[in-house]
C-alpha cells in the first residue's frame, strides 16, 4: 500500500468552500471510481490554518494514475467543480506526496 498525501491551501477565507465541496460532492464521485481516502485533517495549531490535508490509499502507481485519471475527466466532477468556483477559485495551491510505509509503521 502506498499513500498520497495532498494538502491544499485555501484562497483566503475560502477553506469552508472546499471542506464542502469534499464532503459533498467530491467524495462521492471518488467511490464512484474506487478511490480510497485514508483521513482529512484542518490545521488545529501551526502556521497553516487555511490548509486542508488529506491522505488517499492505493495499491500502486498504476492503479493511482489510472483512478485518478478517470476521476479528473469526469465529467460529474467537472460539473462540480465548475459549480463550486462559481465565485472564483477556492484553491490556491495544492502540494502532494507519495509515501511508502516503513517496516515499523502502524499502517502497511
Amino acid at each position: 500500500m502506498i499513500y498520497e498525501m495532498r494538502v491544499y491551501e485555501a484562497v483566503p477565507g475560502r477553506l469552508p468552500d472546499i471542506i464542502k465541496r469534499f464532503e459533498t460532492k467530491t467524495i462521492a464521485i471518488w467511490e464512484k471510481h474506487g478511490i480510497k481516502q485514508a483521513g482529512f485533517f484542518t490545521t488545529m495549531v501551526g502556521e497553516h490554518s487555511q490548509h486542508l490535508t488529506y491522505f488517499l490509499a492505493w495499491e500502486s502507481l498504476a492503479e493511482r494514475e489510472k483512478k485518478w485519471g478517470a476521476f479528473m475527466v469526469d465529467p460529474e466532477w467537472l460539473t462540480a467543480r465548475a459549480e463550486t468556483e462559481k465565485n472564483g477559485p477556492i484553491v490556491a495551491r495544492v502540494s502532494n506526496q507519495m509515501l511508502a510505509p516503513t517496516a515499523f509503521s502502524a499502517v502497511k
